[in-house]
């Protein structure tokens, strides 16, 4: 059986990129296109030397940078790889790989992290912090998301197929394409952050400080709760306002990027993680509780895939600071077992993924 797997670009290993790896690691014999790939070498472990074919996006004028700039040609660059000669087609798509074209006697199945945020229900918010709500950028910008909208609708029909990584993306397809899907969460590497038992007296937020995460709402909470220590890791946009949040607290800390070494020892030490965004998935939740760590998580997006609440750890019901502080007053009510967290999280592990995939494509070919 010939087998092609498609993704949307390479540029760095992220989220998308290790659900290829573990497809690749499913499927060795096959052949992987994308539409460019500028993957610096030190990252390119995960593709095994495996040559990767590309569309004609990867020659354009300053596409190494900027290729991104280039979607509007996206939808006619994935419609240009020739995929007559395979047998069963795997596309990971956050944008457009779903819409390789396949015929009869082909089997394609799409992994869907997600439709296109920023074409459907999160146009405004993209708009809005891109700062193109107005003027003839901000027209142009409407009108392609108008017509990337039409194509990501009808290329929606393609796949045979497909696959969402959580429930809640799952509702976001029924949502947009009108398709029902197969939910197989996202492959977690569990196996680094190991089981500790022995937790210690402090709440952890790891995260991009970006809008979405939402993390100056927790920088908020525990400032009003200055018996509870918090140790926040990560930088970003967002860096100014959460500082300011938490301006004056003592018993919260900053320790900006670390690396992974330490990010896993505080993970394994932290009595809880926090987290309040919204997550298409959330790998970090995960993590968390691979290390045996408790969650307390906004109790929307795919949260609700991974906690188990009273058992794993406990969710709030709306983004404030008022709704965080009382989840981590309950937390104290809880009698929640390391062992159970990690259990828990032995449900996303790689091989969990990719049993799962290869049993989605063999009822398919049925």
């Amino acid at each position: 059986m010939k087998v092609a797997i498609v993704h949307e670009w390479l540029d760095s290993y992220a989220g998308s990129e290790r659900v290829v790896e573990q497809l690749l690691a499913e499927w060795p014999e096959a052949d992987l296109f994308v539409i460019c790939d500028f993957m610096p070498e030190a990252e390119r472990g995960f593709l095994r030397g495996k040559p990767v074919k590309t569309s004609f996006i990867q020659r354009l004028p300053f596409a190494r940078k900027h290729f991104r700039k280039y979607l509007g040609l996206m939808p006619i660059a994935i419609e240009q790889f020739d995929m007559s000669g395979y047998d069963l087609v795997l596309s990971s798509s956050h944008a457009v790989a779903k819409g390789v074209l396949t015929g009869p006697g082909q089997l394609h199945v799409s992994y869907v992290h997600s439709p296109m945020r920023y074409a459907w229900d999160l146009q405004h918010q993209y708009l809005r912090e891109a700062k193109m709500e107005h003027g003839l950028k901000g027209a142009y910008t409407r009108h392609l998301l108008h017509k990337l909208r039409i194509w990501d609708r009808a290329s929606a029909m393609n796949p045979d197929v497909v696959v969402a990584n959580s429930t809640y993306i799952g509702e976001r397809i029924r949502k947009a394409w009108r398709r029902d899907s197969i939910t197989v969460h996202p492959p977690v590497d569990v196996d680094r952050f190991a089981l500790k038992e022995d937790k210690q007296d402090f709440f952890l937020v790891a995260s991009r400080m970006v809008p979405y995460k939402r993390i100056e709402l927790i920088a908020e909470a525990f400032r009003r709760m200055p018996g509870r220590r918090l140790v926040v890791v990560g930088d970003g946009t967002n860096a100014p306002m959460v500082r300011e949040a938490a301006a004056g607290a003592p018993n919260i800390e900053f320790r900006g990027r670390v690396g992974t070494a330490e990010l896993v020892r505080l993970t394994q030490d932290a009595c809880a993680c926090v987290f309040a965004a919204e997550e298409d998935f959330g790998i970090a939740t995960v993590e968390a509780q691979a290390c045996g760590t408790p969650v307390i998580a906004f109790g929307k997006g795919g949260a609700r895939d991974i906690v188990i609440p009273g058992q794993t750890g406990s969710f709030f019901d709306t983004q404030s600071a008022d709704a965080i502080i009382a989840a981590v007053e309950s937390f104290d009510t809880l009698s929640i077992a390391p062992a159970a967290c990690r259990a828990n999280a032995e449900r996303f592990s790689h091989g969990a993924f990719r049993a799962a995939m290869r049993r989605v494509v063999e009822e398919a070919m049925r």
